[in-house]
């Protein structure tokens, strides 16, 4: 037993030593979503975050979407694996609100409202959420990124009748710019 407290104290110190040398990472200021196709949907792109006064800035550009507006959330998971998204599990909601539209007070951290899609089927995006962020509990690193097939309607519990996933990112830190 006298052992354990030792060997906690040496992995410490061990800890310490190898970061004095390699030196810590340097915080995450910009991160990724390569947005791709799920099944045969033909839709992709790309989302960055940046970090930015009051939050992350939230810039992407998407294609093949049917004009109109579509549902756009970070989900709880960086899992695209599932050929209609389910892998990604639910709207990112660390806080435990219910679901409602970006602007809202009190909403899902992933509820990024709509992204609208003009008639040669391209839309883009361009803001600060104050709710997201690189570190803490609203962290998107590792989450995922859909685009769904309906507009949300900011209301409906707990998905906003957003409708099918129509395509997945995998949100990862980038090289600062």
């Amino acid at each position: 037993m006298r052992l354990a407290p030792l060997a906690v104290s040496a992995v410490a110190v061990a800890s310490v030593a190898v970061r004095a040398v390699l030196g810590a990472p340097a915080p995450v200021t910009r991160a990724v979503a390569a947005v791709a196709s799920l099944g045969s949907s033909g839709v992709s792109g790309s989302v960055v975050f940046t970090k930015a006064e009051g939050g992350l800035r939230v810039q992407g550009k998407l294609s093949g979407l049917k004009e109109g507006a579509h549902g756009f959330h970070v989900h709880e998971f960086g899992d695209c694996s599932a050929p209609d998204g389910a892998s990604a599990g639910g709207h990112f909601n660390p806080t435990g609100e219910p679901h409602a539209g970006p602007h809202d007070a009190s909403r899902h951290a992933g509820d990024m409202g709509n992204i609208t899609a003009a008639a040669d089927g391209t839309a883009s995006v361009d803001y600060v959420d104050p709710r997201l962020a690189f570190d803490g509990p609203t962290s998107v690193l590792g989450r995922g990124v859909i685009v769904h097939a309906n507009p949300d309607d900011f209301k409906t519990q707990p998905t906003g009748n957003a409708g099918g996933r129509l395509a997945c990112g995998v949100i990862g830190a980038a090289k600062p710019e």
